[in-house]
């Protein structure tokens, strides 16, 4: 893998070109590349990323996003904005099951993505913390499964993290470890609807019952499963409550660009009630430019955005959502049922359309480095050592499934055969688990010093 990409093919611009080139040539450029990329996830092969892979929904989100993309969410001159990411607010919560809350205002806020729905709910914990209970030194729990977007938050906004433990048998939160934790300056709880590694769910209403006793919030993490559980349930799967019918539930996380379809760059946070969203919003009164304020972290913010997640959302329907998610657990399924086959192999928890799997017998990254030569590409987990695979639309394409259940055969009997070597894989969120030597360390920070060399400018190749 490169990591200067492209340079065998096309001009480098290492400085601001002194003229500009021409579109139709730049055009065509940008088609080759996207083409070729496209290849690696339109065979199925590739573990979450790719939420909805339909082609036909991408160029229709992608003309409305061109009608708007220029468009500044400014409420006076472009009021489609309001229309907008009000109606995704709506539906949200709809999904949410908001109707359930009959002594607060449900509402919500359109983000950048999950972290940013993470990001806005621990600011607004911190804040209503502050105004409400006298909070000075704001702590939050989690489970030490929940995303690294809460500590994040946590370190960007002066929030102590404190870790819960889980239970290495169901991979969800130990709740008398949470409750161990909780003092006169916890201002939230954390749960996860699923959780990103395992894709269990953490018991929601044992953290309810905890919050409401201790006069805490609690935060549903359902950025990843948010837009798929809730269809899952009314499919028949067996899916605890995770939403706002949990009465102690004050602010949850979902992602519109995963399994809402909608184009990258788009979450919602809901809340229970406006007084948390509130807490968050932003005003300086007595700037020389004009009284500022702010319902979020962003400012600007381009209307193509909010137009095709809507446009997404409204075209799909619960209908389509449902037909959509039926596919992707049927799938699941079959690809966990692939893994129990073997018995070196054992799936981690109690999963639904996201799942990990580990061995006892070798190391599983083995078993990775095969299936990598195969064309599959998996998220690799650590403590223990497991490959997570999160199912997605272009996995429910015909023999997909079969596929993986054929090649992962292949897989074992290496792992097997090499079971005394050391593997090549190793676990880096969001990154490529495979291709390593057994110097990790070292690779990683030859990542971490790349990124900031390429956000300083392109250094020489040579």
């Amino acid at each position: 893998m490169s990591y200067y990409p492209y340079a065998e093919q096309y001009p480098v611009n290492r400085t601001m070109p002194e003229q500009g080139r021409d579109r139709a040539e730049v055009l065509a450029e940008l088609k080759a590349i996207a083409s070729e990329e496209d290849r690696t996830w339109e065979s199925g092969q590739i573990s979450g990323s790719y939420y909805c892979g339909d082609h036909d929904n991408y160029d229709f989100l992608g003309d409305v996003f061109g009608l708007y993309a220029h468009v500044n969410a400014q409420r006076d001159m472009c009021p489609s904005a309001t229309r907008f990411e009000g109606e995704i607010i709506a539906m949200t919560l709809d999904m949410l099951h908001a109707d359930a809350v009959a002594d607060a205002t449900p509402c919500g806020i359109v983000t950048s993505g999950g972290t940013g729905s993470i990001l806005h709910a621990m600011l607004a914990y911190r804040e209503h913390g502050a105004t409400v209970r006298g909070i000075t030194r704001p702590n939050v729990i989690k489970p030490e499964t929940a995303h690294p977007a809460f500590d994040k938050a946590c370190h960007l906004f002066g929030i102590e993290m404190r870790i819960a433990a889980v239970d290495p048998t169901t991979t969800t939160v130990i709740v008398d470890e949470v409750a161990k934790l909780i003092d006169d300056q916890t201002v939230a709880i954390i749960g996860s609807a699923c959780n990103y590694g395992y894709g269990t769910v953490d018991p929601i209403e044992a953290l309810s019952d905890l919050a409401l006793a201790r006069g805490v919030g609690l935060h549903v993490d359902g950025c990843l499963g948010g837009f798929i559980l809730p269809w899952g349930q009314e499919l028949g799967y067996d899916i605890p409550l995770f939403d706002f019918r949990v009465p102690g539930v004050t602010s949850m996380s979902a992602d519109t660009h995963k399994y809402g379809y909608g184009f990258k760059g788009s979450s919602v946070c809901a809340f229970r009630d406006t007084a948390y969203r509130n807490s968050q919003y932003f005003f300086l009164t007595g700037w020389t430019g004009g009284k500022y304020c702010s319902p979020g972290i962003d400012g600007s913010r381009s209307s193509g955005l909010l137009a095709a997640t809507w446009a997404a959302m409204v075209t799909y329907g619960r209908d389509g959502y449902r037909e959509h998610a039926r596919a992707i657990f049927s799938t699941a399924a079959k690809m966990q049922d692939a893994v129990r086959s073997h018995a070196e192999l054992r799936i981690v928890g109690a999963p639904t359309f996201c799942f990990s799997f580990t061995s006892d017998d070798f190391d599983i990254y083995h078993v990775n480095d095969f299936m990598r030569l195969r064309g599959w590409r998996f998220n690799g987990q650590q403590y223990p050592n497991a490959i997570h695979m999160a199912v997605t639309g272009p996995q429910t394409q015909n023999g997909v499934a079969d596929r993986f259940a054929a090649d992962l055969a292949e897989a074992v009997t290496y792992a097997k055969e090499h079971a005394g070597e050391p593997a090549g894989s190793a676990a880096i969120y969001g990154g490529v688990p495979g291709g390593m030597t057994d110097e990790a360390d070292d690779f990683i920070q030859m990542i971490m010093a790349d990124m900031m060399d390429h956000q300083q400018g392109l250094p020489d190749p040579a």
